[in-house]
C-alpha cells in the first residue's frame, strides 16, 4: 500500500485490501450515484445507504487492485468502510 498514492486500508472477509481513488473510480461512483459534477457528489457522499457504501467501495477497490469482487456478502464492518472511503477521498483531494 502506497500513501502518497492516495492508497488506502479496508479489511475485507478478514483480508487487508488497497482502495484507492482514480480517476476510473471516480467516474464509476458518480455514474453509480447518477451525480454530475463534484459538488454534486460531495453532497451525496454525505447521505450514503448501504447499498451505495457497498458501490463506492468496490470502485475505490477496482481503482486500488484492479478487482472486482461480490461485496454484497463480503464481511466489511461499516464504520471502517466509511472512514476508508473518507480517507480515499482526503487523500486523493
Amino acid at each position: 500500500m502506497n500513501p502518497a498514492r492516495g492508497e488506502v486500508s479496508l479489511t475485507i472477509d478478514g483480508e487487508a485490501r488497497t482502495l484507492c481513488l482514480t480517476l476510473g473510480a471516480l467516474a464509476a461512483i458518480e455514474a453509480g450515484l447518477r451525480c454530475s459534477g463534484f459538488a454534486e457528489l460531495g453532497a451525496r457522499l454525505k447521505r450514503l445507504s448501504a447499498a451505495d457504501l457497498i458501490l463506492v467501495v468496490q470502485a475505490l477497490l477496482t481503482g486500488g487492485e484492479g478487482v472486482v469482487l461480490d461485496l454484497s456478502t463480503a464481511r466489511i464492518d461499516p464504520a471502517e468502510a466509511a472512514r476508508a472511503v473518507a480517507e480515499s477521498f482526503e487523500r486523493a483531494l
